[in-house]
């Protein structure tokens, strides 16, 4: 009898200590990333999940199931119970590492092609979103896009002003032949 019990104490810390670090990489996951999106993938089949999937994985964004378990406990330990009550149901987490828009804006993008996946909420640098957050976040253009644009507004003005500049010599040199014949 003894050694069973031994070895019931052995398992039991075995699975603990699993538990634990899976909650660990949730925790790490959730700090090491610019914004996090929880959603519902209840209905998707495994084609579309795949789908999902690969996108997430284009962006670099890191995207997981875990148990709602293990996610209550880490968000719970970081502080972030806004989200506790929902998570019921199947979830999932996709977490933005580098983009923060990355992860609103595919879960966004896929929902309304998938009309079955489901953006609960999320976090953007610690800060709770609601459905209506994670989409007006969603809406935001991609860094890149929004580069473009910037780099288009100082080139605008640079441009009017070569245009400008280019102008007024082509009218002084159409300017100077004829001054030149009224003076001959």
């Amino acid at each position: 009898m003894c050694s069973r019990s031994g070895g019931e104490s052995l398992v039991k810390d075995y699975v603990l200590e699993k538990k634990q670090s899976v909650v660990n990489e949730i925790k790490e996951n959730i700090e090491s990333s610019k914004s996090i999106v929880l959603v519902d993938y209840r209905g998707l089949n495994v084609e579309e999940l795949t789908d999902l999937r690969d996108r997430f994985r284009k962006e670099d964004v890191v995207y997981k199931v875990y148990k709602n378990t293990m996610m209550n406990f880490a968000f719970k330990e970081l502080g972030l119970e806004d989200i506790l009550e929902l998570l019921e149901g199947p979830n999932a987490v996709a977490f933005s590492k580098e983009d923060p828009i990355a992860g609103a804006r595919i879960a966004n993008e896929f929902a309304k092609e998938h009309e079955k996946l489901e953006i609960k909420a999320g976090y953007l640098e610690g800060e709770f979103l609601d459905l209506e957050a994670v989409k007006d976040l969603a809406s935001i253009p991609a860094r890149e896009v929004l580069l473009a644009k910037l780099l288009g507004s100082f080139k605008a003005p640079i441009s009017n002003f070569v245009y400008l500049v280019d102008a007024i010599a082509k009218k002084k040199d159409e300017e100077s032949p004829a001054e030149e014949a009224v003076e001959a």
